[in-house]
């Protein structure tokens, strides 16, 4: 048996669990977002919208009437994609664009009476699918991992 050298490269970057790679935890996330994404678009379906949709209703929700400049910065949205979110919602019933006084060349969106229901009827359908999203964790783990990913979403210092 030869003697191998030392590994003077760093391991191949994957996402399989415990690899051991800088860039594990950004992988590891990207995997569960792809997993929940999935699990809240079956509950979202049947009402007729997709999470795209669902993220701005929560910010109309969470701010009232919001300028489409902060509906996008707010979802990670560009100006073309909010606009064609905006619009879907519109055909749909579910908000309105409003002009804003005082400014003519702004308009904010705000959430339909309409809106407010399926943003509700969202939260029921997505209620037993969450629960399976956690179904591996053991008890109390589904709030701990919660309160991690608001941590390392939400850092003290406020950096983003």
């Amino acid at each position: 048996m030869t003697d191998v050298p030392p590994r003077t490269t760093p391991s191949r970057v994957t996402d399989r669990p415990g690899d051991t790679s800088p860039f594990a935890l950004g992988l590891l996330l990207r995997r569960a977002h792809w997993r929940a994404a999935a699990v809240m678009e079956e509950a979202l379906r049947p009402l007729g919208i997709e999470l795209r949709h669902f993220a701005v209703l929560i910010v109309l929700v969470d701010r009232g009437p919001t300028v489409q400049r902060d509906l996008a910065a707010a979802t990670g949205s560009d100006k073309a994609g909010i606009m064609r979110i905006v619009d879907d919602l519109e055909r749909s019933g579910l908000a309105v664009r409003k002009n804003v006084p005082g400014d003519r060349r702004v308009r904010a969106v705000e959430i339909t009476p309409q809106g407010v229901e399926i943003f509700d009827a969202a939260h029921v359908a997505a209620e037993p699918l969450a629960e399976r999203l956690v179904a591996e964790l053991g008890p109390g783990e589904p709030e701990k991992l919660t309160d991690l990913l608001t941590r390392l979403a939400y850092p003290a210092g406020g950096e983003a």
